[in-house]
């Protein structure tokens, strides 16, 4: 069982790439988000990616323990669950008000996720501070709800087209 929370911990070892982690981490979100959208109902997907993303959220920050003794970090490079999760509410906010996105909204939601986890505009940055695996997920959802954002506003002016 120990095994199966690292492997989705590490977002199926990527989390494990030797630089990066984060960015390699958040590839398996857009692998899922790719995927659902080819399955799902345009109408529900939104709904689904953010329901997928409110499950591992859940279940990531129910992880202090395991990441505790699993890995010696506050907040280690292993664990990039957090990053699948923020991509996910990035795209979920999009496709709940404009459908199945195309690869170029994949590809504007990958770049913007990633700079906001990496700049960690507040008060995405008091959020790392809560307690346990908690503060490890919380700042990536917020990044994706900046992510998410940035995706309404761009195709409210038409920029991805």
């Amino acid at each position: 069982m120990d095994r199966l929370r690292a492997i989705l911990l590490s977002g199926f070892g990527t989390g494990y790439a030797p630089v990066a982690s984060g960015t390699f981490g958040t590839l398996p979100g857009v692998l899922i988000a790719i995927l659902l959208g080819a399955v799902c109902p345009a109408s529900w997907l939104g709904w689904v990616l953010l329901g997928l993303a409110l499950v591992l959220y859940g279940f990531g920050a129910l992880q202090s323990d395991f990441i505790a003794r699993t890995w010696p970090n506050e907040d280690p490079g292993q664990v990039v669950l957090d990053e699948i999760v923020g991509y996910l509410v990035a795209v979920g906010i999009y496709a709940a008000f404009h459908g199945t996105p195309h690869a170029y909204v994949h590809v504007v939601a990958f770049i913007a996720f990633r700079v906001f986890d990496v700049v960690k505009v507040p008060p995405a940055d008091r959020l790392e501070e809560l307690p346990g695996a908690t503060g490890v997920m919380a700042d990536d959802v917020a990044a994706g709800v900046y992510a998410g954002l940035v995706l309404l506003v761009a195709e409210s002016f038409g920029l991805l087209q």
